[in-house]
């Protein structure tokens, strides 16, 4: 995973200390390249301690291999999508609506990139055949993670899945509690720490059915609660009132689960679409 995204992901490890080393890094990542540890550490207000912690959040050695991760990661994406990229997820007050619409896009396509190449293409393949087969599907989200649980809904039911979208949280927990032998229960939360979210997973395991996270935190209570666990990988700016580049990346996985589930039975899906598109654009 790309460190600008891992320190996205990683956000709920973070102390006080080390969450100052990441705001800057997210503000402008191209500052590592040109501080030392203890320059950065002073920028921060915090010690050369707590960068090298932060660093090993990370999963990294030290400071050295950061700048080195950084330095690779800012030249691939400068040649791909402009020096603008450089600048970090953040929008500026001072950016026109232009710079703006090319920080976003490029963010989104990196989103796209990152989530579909660190895909687990297994556990993709386990829950694309577990919904298959599954006699109930069940789908809940809150916020804007509701929305792309309404797109999964949306593509499910109109190949004529039994899949169910449920939108507040005591009937979530109610069907998850109740569902039959066979039932899928996916649960969205970019952070993977919504409560209700987490709950409603815990409830379905704990009724026996198959629980699927989709999560841009790999590490988080949702994961935990889940049998399996589709990640993404997005980075966003602080500038918004609900989820952007996030909601692009959970799509990407939407995307990718419902043709993996409309492969299975590809006439019987083409033959669905056909009818359901008849019927809604009659001629």
């Amino acid at each position: 995973m790309a460190i600008q995204s891992t320190i996205e992901a990683s956000a709920g490890k973070f102390t006080p200390a080390t969450r100052r080393v990441a705001d800057l890094i997210r503000e402008n990542p191209a500052a590592v390249l040109e501080m030392t540890i203890s320059e950065l550490a002073a920028a921060c207000d915090t010690s050369v301690a707590s960068v090298v912690r932060f660093c090993r959040t990370l999963g990294l050695s030290g400071y050295s291999q950061l700048r080195m991760s950084l330095a690779t990661e800012l030249g691939k994406e400068s040649a791909q999508f402009g020096a603008g990229m450089t600048l970090g997820a953040e929008i500026a007050q001072s950016d026109t609506l232009q710079e703006m619409a090319a920080k976003v896009a490029s963010l989104e396509m990196l989103a796209i990139d990152e989530t579909v190449s660190g895909l687990d293409f297994a556990a993709l393949e386990r829950v694309v055949a577990a919904i298959d087969k599954a006699e109930r599907i069940l789908l809940f989200g809150i916020g804007a993670s509701q929305f792309v649980a309404q797109d999964l809904h949306h593509k499910l039911f109109r190949i004529g899945r039994n899949a169910f979208l449920l939108s507040d949280p005591h009937e979530a927990w109610t069907a998850a509690l109740l569902s039959p032998a066979g039932t899928v229960a996916l649960g969205f939360s970019h952070s993977g720490t919504t409560a209700d979210t987490v709950r409603y997973l815990e409830i379905a395991r704990e009724a026996g059915s198959l629980t699927v996270g989709l999560t841009g935190s790999p590490d988080s209570p949702l994961a935990r609660a889940a049998n399996e666990c589709l990640v993404s990988r997005a980075r966003e700016s602080r500038l918004r009132a609900g989820a952007m580049v996030s909601r692009i990346a959970q799509l990407a996985i939407v995307d990718c689960l419902f043709l993996g589930v409309a492969r299975q039975r590809y006439d019987q899906t083409v033959d669905a679409l056909k009818r359901t598109r008849d019927v809604t654009h009659p001629r």
